[in-house]
């Protein structure tokens, strides 16, 4: 049996329309980086759209940095290594993906691509910060994720060339 995913998307921005299109690419983003590393359990992931305030208020009431950001993880369980959890317990909720699109877009103009690929590469991002990795404390850690990225982007034919 294949692994079903729910994804709960809530909307809370209104400068920036979240389209079928994106939803159906964060979609493909959340199961392309949960196949990347073989993560074979169903599982619910909720992913909010806001806009640069509501990022930095989530970022300062969270975090304690007072500024946007383009995306932030919250997730409910820790991987630290260990078997994934079983299907009826209730870590099978991953946790929760909050992007700005105010900042996407930004970002996308900046970098010279698609606004969709930046929406997609922060859910991956995000992905794998719900799925244990982190890229804070070491440089290491950092190049791991890096080439998880890449290859999850690969993957949905995102790369960029």
């Amino acid at each position: 049996m294949k692994n079903r995913v729910m994804i709960y998307f809530e909307n809370s921005q209104d400068k920036l329309p979240v389209t079928y299109k994106i939803k159906r690419l964060v979609r493909l983003s959340v199961e392309a980086a949960l196949a990347y590393e073989g993560y074979r359990n169903s599982c619910e992931v909720s992913v909010s759209f806001t806009d640069d305030e509501g990022i930095r208020r989530l970022n300062r009431n969270f975090r304690k940095i007072d500024s946007a950001t383009d995306v932030l993880s919250f997730p409910l369980f820790d991987f630290d290594g260990g078997e994934e959890p079983a299907v009826d317990e209730l870590e099978n909720m991953l946790g929760d993906i909050v992007i700005s699109l105010e900042r996407a877009k930004q970002q996308a103009e900046e970098f010279g691509h698609s606004f969709e690929r930046e929406v997609a590469f922060l859910c991956v991002h995000s992905m794998l910060h719900l799925l244990g990795y982190d890229h804070v404390n070491s440089e290491d850690e950092e190049l791991d994720m890096r080439r998880r990225q890449t290859a999850i982007m690969e993957m949905l034919g995102l790369a960029v060339k």
